[in-house]
Order: structure tokens, then sequence, then C-alpha cells
């Protein structure tokens, strides 16, 4: 079966559940109608330039490009990482640490898929390369920033625990342990509850999309056990380096809570 194509009007029709939800919200009051509207717009206006991007990188299958287009997306998700955070790192420290932290086992992860797993060729190929680490990157954004969040904004609250074990000799690492446990744990939920789900609760994109572009179900099935896989493992790898690098900085040389440094 060939794929149904849409037309203008369809989407048309589609956006009409937003405007409904919007007249919703507006009349129960609830002050998200403005934020609904804008970022319906701007994922509207995002994804046509990106269509129109991935077009001529897929005419053109030139790695310069390929690797032009990954660092402008990973440096996109390393500012909405940061936008994310309630209390955030002073300076560039905020943005460094959330980019380099996803953007090293994002790329890694998916060099690894497309050379090793996947068998590509070349290994650059767009219609492979840019899709993966988009949907590694998405995922790993969402664990780094909601770890980071935690991270920060408990060493905020609980910076009374924090002096204390200081005080009573213990070292940084070990003042803040429990706190940076409990952000790479919340930082994994997220993925843990996607591993879940899978299969029972939803039908995940990348798995829905091949079938509805007529590939057989046990095929896309393979393919979204893979790049579940990608996901959990991007996530946690740039979990569990965002937190540990983002509970060093909050310490100077001599160990001292440095919370001058958040803003």
């Amino acid at each position: 079966m060939e794929l149904i194509t849409l037309s203008p009007l369809d989407l048309l029709l589609a956006s009409g559940l937003i405007v409904l939800l919007g007249v919703l919200t507006t009349l129960m009051g609830l002050g998200v109608t403005r934020s609904l509207l804008v970022s319906s717009l701007r994922m509207v206006v995002q994804l046509l330039l990106v269509g129109l991007v991935l077009e001529a990188l897929f005419a053109a299958s030139a790695p310069l490009w390929i690797i032009l287009m990954a660092l402008v997306m990973g440096l996109m998700a390393g500012r909405e990482v940061m936008a994310r955070q309630k209390r955030r790192l002073r300076g560039w420290w905020g943005f460094g640490i959330g980019a380099a932290a996803m953007m090293l086992p994002a790329f890694s992860i998916t060099l690894l898929a497309v050379t090793s797993i996947v068998r590509v060729e070349p290994w650059y190929e767009p219609q492979y390369a840019i899709p993966l680490l988009g949907m590694i990157l998405g995922n790993t954004m969402n664990g780094i920033g909601i770890g980071l969040n935690q991270l920060l904004d408990g060493a905020w609250q609980r910076r009374g625990q924090i002096e204390a074990r200081l005080m009573l000799g213990h070292g940084h690492a070990a003042a803040i342990q429990p706190l940076r446990m409990d952000a790479i744990r919340t930082g994994l939920i997220p993925v843990i509850n996607m591993l879940t789900a899978a299969g029972v609760v939803s039908l995940p994109g990348m798995m829905t999309g091949q079938i509805l572009s007529g590939t057989a179900p046990v095929e896309a099935v393979k393919y979204q056990i893979m790049i579940m896989f990608l996901i959990a493992a991007g996530t946690g790898l740039g979990t569990v380096m965002a937190v540990w690098l983002g509970s060093r900085r909050l310490f100077d040389e001599r160990e001292r809570l440095r919370l001058d440094r958040l803003r």
C-alpha cells in the first residue's frame, strides 16, 4: 500500500483541534492559551524549515553538510536544556555542561548505530544519520534537562544539609551524593517509562511512521527496538555526565559549596 499524502486542508483540519483546545483553556482561565498557540505555530514553522533543509541534504548527501546539521541540532538542544532549568549555572557553564553531556553520547551512539548496527553505506547517509541523531538528541535532552534541574534546584533547597555534611568532614562528592543520585534517578524516569509502556500502552513514533509508509510490521518493530536501546543508553550516559559535571561545578577547589555560581 502506498503512503497516503496529506494536503494543506488535511493539516488545517488537524490544527482545528489545537484551536479547540485553546478555546477550552481560555474558558477555564488556565493562562496557557497563548503559549499553546505560539508553540504550535513555532512547531509548524520549524518542521517545514527542517523538511526543506532535509530535502537539500538528501540531494547533496555530503558529509560536511551532515556534520554541520548535526552540530546545529546539538547546539539548539543545548540551549533548550539550559532554558528548562529553574536555576542554572552562571555564564557559559549552564549551556556548556548540558550541550557537552548531550552531544558526546548522542553523536557517539549515532555513529556506532550507522557504522556497526545498521551498517549504512556511506555512514553519513542522511536518511539514516539525521533521524537517528534527532531521536537520540530529543530524548537525551529531556533526561539531562530534568536531571540538571533536580540537581541545581535541590542544591539550593538543601544547601543546609550539604554544608552540614561538609562541616562534619565529608568531601564534596560525599556531601552531594544523595542529591546527585536523586537527580540521576529523576532524569531516567521518562526513558524507563518509555521502555515500559512501548507496545502495551503506546506505539512508538518511529515504528508507527514506518508502518504507515508500508514497512512490514516485524521489520518496523526491529528498528524500534534498536532505537529505543540507543535512546535509553544516550539518555542514561548523558544524564550521568551532566549531573556529575554540574555537581562538581557547585564546589570550588577548596570543596566549599558555591551557590553564587547559580542564577
